[in-house]
């Protein structure tokens, strides 16, 4: 029996409550907790944790690269849900849906922090 069944990575973010409100209203993730300055996230199989930085300490602000990626059956669908919450964001601040060569049918969404959250659909699988 297979043990391990999610990956829920830490985000490092200069303010939880924009962090928060990018993941529930924007994203369509659940706030599962929440105490001070960390909360835990969730959509179907994909969660986060994020973590307000106290001053210096934590991570670095994110950087335009990517950092998180969840892979899902169907990129256009989240892009479609999506469409009618891309004026809360800056312009520019999503790319795609697009098919690059490696196979995977890509939506990039930049978060208020300058992290990219990145939703990936493996095309070289034919589909029903």
């Amino acid at each position: 029996m297979a043990n391990l069944y999610r990956i829920t990575p830490f985000m490092h973010v200069p303010d939880i409550d924009a962090a928060l409100a990018f993941f529930t209203d924007v994203l369509g993730f659940t706030c599962r907790f929440r105490q001070g300055t960390y909360a835990y996230v969730q959509r179907e199989a994909a969660a986060f944790r994020l973590l307000q930085n106290a001053g210096d300490d934590g991570a670095p602000p994110g950087n335009r690269r990517f950092c998180y990626y969840i892979d899902v059956e169907d990129v256009d669908a989240i892009h479609e849900e999506l469409k009618p919450k891309i004026p809360l964001l800056g312009e520019g601040d999503v790319y795609g849906p697009v098919n690059q060569i490696y196979g995977q049918r890509e939506l990039l969404v930049l978060a208020p922090d300058g992290n990219v959250i990145a939703f990936g659909q493996d095309i070289t699988v034919k589909r029903d």
